[in-house]
């Protein structure tokens, strides 16, 4: 039997989540800044970024790891880069402050190129580089995170999930707006697992020996951690004739089993998610001088602040050929209106057009959807800090 749906308006998400923050000691704009992040997270489907996260925002301010006010700080600058300290601030107050630098850069220069340190969990970092789209700016989106990705050939957690969000505006109001981690999943989605008590793929995660496991405890709870995006190595050797490619679209699996020879190949591309994490560092704690690798504090720990280096880019596409929305458009259109194979679930998509569709369903029922387990989280939360229990709007 599934389990009973809620739905609840986002005016009051919105009000639940900064009356939270607020009453552990957040501003009430620093509050209201987050309240708006995880909001979007949960409105565009990005269920393990939103409600699911306020726990582990108000515990950092209830242990002292952030600053609840102040403002980031402009430590130099170009007239098309900046460097900022975020003073330990709430991640997405951080993120915030210096994506608006990034754009009023580009609409000035036609790129802005902004770096952050000491800054804190951002969450999604779609929110950021869909800030650009307003002014018609491609937006970018990187973050370094806590360990979790075991490096391909490693046993030990050194990368975060550090994810990749790139904005840009098409005709009519579309867009692409890619927003992925370079693991295959956010940590979250295994955290969800665990607490559903349902095992996760086995292209998700490894256990701390390195070796794959379809176990969430193992991964989220024992050490263990997640593959790079891709999975595994590709590795090979001699046997019979037979090749094995596994390869898929985030955690959907494809095997091909053909042949050459006598030699066996099992490619998965694993290294590949491995790099894109590694550039991402590159981009954020290398670039910035913020904590980087294993340096970065385990993301449950309340020990020691976290840092994490954040970067954030507009581009104006003025500057470059005319007609760039047109070209974005036919894109998007064609890959659309290919005809999907045999057997595939649906139609093809960009990246963008799931969060769409959740979007259009959030807005049919008049609020966001939530299972009542995760509402039921949520209601300890509001108990604990002595404010009122997020409202149901209707049960599904």
């Amino acid at each position: 039997m599934a389990e009973t749906e809620y739905v609840v308006q986002q005016s009051d998400l919105r009000e639940f989540i900064t009356n939270c923050m607020t009453q552990v000691g957040a501003c009430p704009e620093h509050a209201d800044t987050l309240a708006q992040n995880l909001l979007a997270a949960d409105y565009r489907g990005h269920y393990s970024h939103g409600l699911n996260r306020l726990g582990m925002y108000m515990a950092d301010i209830e242990q002292n790891m952030v600053e609840t006010k102040g403002e980031p700080k402009i430590l130099k600058q170009t007239v098309s880069t900046g460097l900022v300290d975020g003073n330990n601030l709430q991640g997405p107050v951080v993120g915030k402050f210096c994506m608006e630098l990034a754009i009023q850069k580009a609409k000035e220069t036609g790129i802005g190129w902004v770096t952050a340190r000491h800054s804190n969990h951002f969450g999604i970092a779609g929110w950021y580089s869909m800030m650009a789209l307003e002014h018609n700016l491609i937006g970018m989106a990187y973050c370094n995170t806590s360990p979790c990705m075991v490096p391909t050939r490693a046993r030990k957690k050194v990368l975060g999930t550090n994810p990749i969000s790139v904005a840009a505006p098409a005709n009519n109001d579309d867009n692409f707006v890619l927003d992925m981690a370079t693991t295959p999943v956010a940590l979250g989605k295994v955290e969800i697992k665990h607490v559903m008590g349902q095992p996760i793929p086995p292209t998700w995660g490894v256990d701390n020996q390195g070796q794959v496991t379809t176990d969430p405890k193992a991964v989220y709870l024992e050490d263990g951690g997640l593959l790079p995006l891709g999975g595994t190595e590709e590795t090979g050797g001699y046997k019979d004739v037979l090749f094995i490619s596994i390869g898929g679209y985030k955690d959907v699996l494809f095997i091909s089993i053909g042949g050459y020879k006598d030699v066996l190949f099992i490619s998965t591309g694993g290294y590949k998610g491995y790099g894109l994490g590694m550039m991402v560092e590159v981009f954020c704690g290398i670039l910035s001088g913020a904590n980087f690798g294993s340096n970065i504090r385990h993301w449950s720990s309340h020990s020691e602040i976290s840092n994490l280096g954040q970067c954030f880019v507009a581009l104006d596409p003025s500057v470059f050929a005319p007609g760039f929305t047109d070209r974005m458009s036919d894109l998007m259109d064609h890959c659309r209106n290919l005809q999907p194979a045999e057997g595939s679930a649906g139609p093809v998509q960009v990246a963008g057009d799931p969060e769409r569709q959740h979007v259009k369903k959030c807005d049919e029922l008049g609020g966001i959807p939530y299972p009542a387990q995760q509402l039921a989280v949520a209601d300890g939360l509001a108990k604990k800090c002595g404010v009122e229990p997020i409202k149901r709007l209707k049960a599904l």
